[in-house]
């Protein structure tokens, strides 16, 4: 006999809540907008979303300020994508064009990564870190401040145009668009220097692309944020539909645990006495309310589900009240849930029973399955992070080891050589000499592998050799023109080496230069 009685909901007010993204009466893709007024809501999983959304919102406003001394020829803001100059700082790393191949390895660390993050913890990504998450949040904050709780704003949107309506309409979307602005002026001081850029758009004399940079963001965000938000996610975003081929069934994802919360009822008692299976769930909505995708996650997994796990923090506070205990709305994996669902059951032979997953004192039964962290190591998410931390150990590596020295030639196309008076042979060169270090140096050009030759560069004088000092410009690329002249010895001599070395013989270069002479061109 199962002694355990459900304690009365009739303490917890049921929400007047309907999904409007509701899996089981799927609207129209051209239906008009319903809009969504989720609910505040407090809990563990409420309160990460904020610390992570203050944690985001900072780096992206406050990054462009950081200051990091590089010396008097090197910008000193930490972060900067210098599109003038192409380079790309950030803090002690320089990345110039040539090697664009570590910003490809970061997609592709940003790519394993989000792969990573969803077969562990499903949607983690969407549900507290992406971007449109988090300014949905900011704005939802501005708009509670403003109309008060979903109550107060439904009563509001429904009402007619007052004055009291038309302020707060007005202070909301003013209060919008300021965050718009500061979201594209932050934008545009990761590209320039943030201090003078800021002077330059307040006085008018910043580049005409600042102005439209931060106009074409201001209105994405005011209208990503503000106006569509759950439509950006269920329409506009392709990793919805991406991401069930990166779930298993041993991936966490935001479950609704039908096999205990099944038959809901508001009146427990009542209906056990009437010899009713009576589960956990007292059908208050709660978790309809704050949802901000606007679904009912007692409908079971849904594409619009962004496991934000916040109806998981509104559960929590029902079972709280009414004694019974949590996670009736849980963090679980299916394979688990199935488990559960086949003691509730009898193997699917019978409706969900709560009598078969209780002992009489109300304790869930010893089969019950719960979390366990370890199921997350499993071969796929060790393999995804395998994988990412290889790239990175492999950009590591050649990022400490790479040379801030390099050296390209261009030999001259017309003439490809000139036979002087004397019957020595002339070559001509540019070479492009990178100094990848923001400070000056002093540079010895050599030539070797090929005998009887002699190197002049006009810029340092009428004076020939096979070694040369030359002075390199601090971050930058210095071009020299040099000839090669090689006396005649009857030595077939295809190629020879330019080499170049800093004066501390930290770095060095070569390059691999053709010599052409009469028969060798065709």
């Amino acid at each position: 006999m199962n002694l355990y009685t459900a304690p009365d909901p009739k303490s917890v007010e049921r929400v007047n809540a309907e999904p409007v993204n509701a899996r089981r009466n799927r609207q129209p893709l051209y239906t008009a907008r319903k809009k969504v007024f989720p609910k505040r809501v407090q809990g563990h999983f409420r309160r990460f979303k904020w610390i992570v959304m203050l944690i985001t919102l900072a780096i992206y406003y406050l990054a462009p300020w950081i200051r990091w001394d590089r010396g008097p020829y090197a910008p000193d803001q930490a972060i900067l994508i210098d599109l003038a100059s192409r380079r790309f700082f950030f803090f002690f790393i320089e990345i110039w064009p040539q090697e664009f191949y570590y910003v490809a390895g970061l997609l592709v660390m940003a790519g394993f990564g989000l792969f990573l993050v969803t077969s562990a913890v499903g949607r983690a990504w969407c549900g507290y870190a992406c971007p449109q998450t988090v300014w949905v949040d900011l704005f939802l904050v501005v708009e509670r401040a403003i109309e008060g709780d979903r109550n107060a704003r439904m009563k509001l949107d429904a009402g007619p145009w007052t004055l009291d309506k038309l302020r707060k309409r007005l202070l909301k979307h003013a209060t919008w668009l300021v965050i718009g602005v500061l979201t594209g002026g932050a934008w545009v001081f990761y590209f320039a220097d943030a201090p003078t850029l800021v002077k330059g758009l307040f006085t008018g004399q910043a580049p005409a692309v600042a102005y439209a940079t931060v106009a074409i963001l201001t209105s994405t965000t005011y209208v990503f944020g503000g106006l569509l938000r759950e439509q950006v996610c269920t329409y506009m975003c392709p990793w919805p539909r991406i991401q069930g081929a990166m779930l298993d069934e041993n991936s966490l994802v935001v479950t609704y645990n039908d096999w205990r919360g099944e038959q809901r009822s508001r009146h427990a008692k009542k209906a056990q006495a009437e010899g009713q299976a009576v589960g956990d769930c007292v059908d208050c909505n709660a978790c309809v309310a704050v949802c901000p995708m606007g679904i009912d996650i007692r409908d079971g997994q849904q594409m619009e589900c962004i496991t934000c796990a916040l109806c998981i923090d509104a559960c929590d506070n029902v079972m709280d009240k009414i004694g019974k205990p949590r996670g009736l709305i849980a963090y679980a994996t299916l394979s688990e849930y199935a488990s559960n669902m086949n003691i509730a059951t009898d193997g699917g032979r019978i409706p969900v029973q709560p009598a078969r997953v209780r002992n009489p004192d109300g304790s869930l039964v010893d089969g019950i399955r719960h979390f366990n962290w370890r199921i997350i190591f499993r071969p796929r998410v060790v393999f995804y992070a395998n994988v990412w931390t290889c790239i990175g150990i492999a950009m590591l590596v050649h990022l400490s080891m790479r040379e801030r020295l390099e050296l390209n030639v261009v030999h001259d196309r017309n003439p490809q050589y000139v036979l002087e008076s004397d019957g020595s042979i002339r070559n001509g060169y540019t070479l492009r000499v990178l100094n990848m270090v923001p400070k000056p140096r002093t540079i010895e050009l050599t030539l070797s592998g090929i005998d009887g030759a002699t190197m002049r560069i006009p810029e340092l004088g009428k004076e020939e050799g096979r070694r040369f000092m030359i002075d390199a410009a601090p971050d930058a690329a210095t071009t020299l023109k040099v000839f090669v002249t090689r006396k005649p010895t009857g030595d077939a001599v295809n190629e020879f080496l330019f080499s170049i070395e800093d004066a501390g013989h930290a770095d060095r270069a070569t390059y691999r230069a053709a010599f052409n002479a009469p028969g060798d061109v065709r």
